[in-house]
């Protein structure tokens, strides 16, 4: 029997990946995360009053991003851009260049439950974070419904 070594990495590269082409939207074109060129990292809270979303979005005004609520679905968009043309300083050709970050548009879609209060939805971008907070609604009291006679 040989014994092969178990590269947990790549497995969950594999079913990051994996999740995030099951959750893309594949009936619309235009906003499905097939279209997008990165996908920023969320994480995703939820507390007594309130649900949280924290994405990050290092690099991209907070300004330009692109966020709208229609019937429960969450959607942000946007597109991070390079920041600097492959130009060193005064000029200078780049002589070799090594490209880690990911730029070009990303999008996002989160499907939130009725209980969210969508006219009161807020955003702030701070830090590289933009922070979503999406308040509850009340719930309804149960109340006493007395019979007339």
């Amino acid at each position: 029997m040989a014994i092969s070594r178990y590269d947990t990495e790549a497995v969950v590269s594999q079913l990051q990946g994996e999740i995030n082409r099951m959750f893309g939207n594949l009936n619309d074109p235009e906003g499905s995360s097939a279209t997008a060129e990165w996908i920023p990292a969320v994480d995703v809270r939820e507390y007594a009053a309130h649900f949280e979303l924290l994405i990050d979005l290092p690099g991209v005004d907070p300004k330009t991003v692109d966020i709208t609520m229609d019937n429960g679905l969450l959607t942000i968009s946007g597109e991070r851009r390079d920041s600097k043309r492959a130009q060193g300083n005064n000029q200078e050709p780049v002589r070799q260049q090594r490209n880690e970050r990911r730029i070009g548009r990303f999008h996002r879609r989160f499907v939130l439950p009725d209980t969210v209060d969508a006219e009161k939805v807020v955003a702030a971008g701070r830090d590289g974070v933009l922070e979503i907070s999406n308040p509850k609604q009340p719930k309804a009291a149960p109340r006493r419904i007395s019979v007339n006679s």
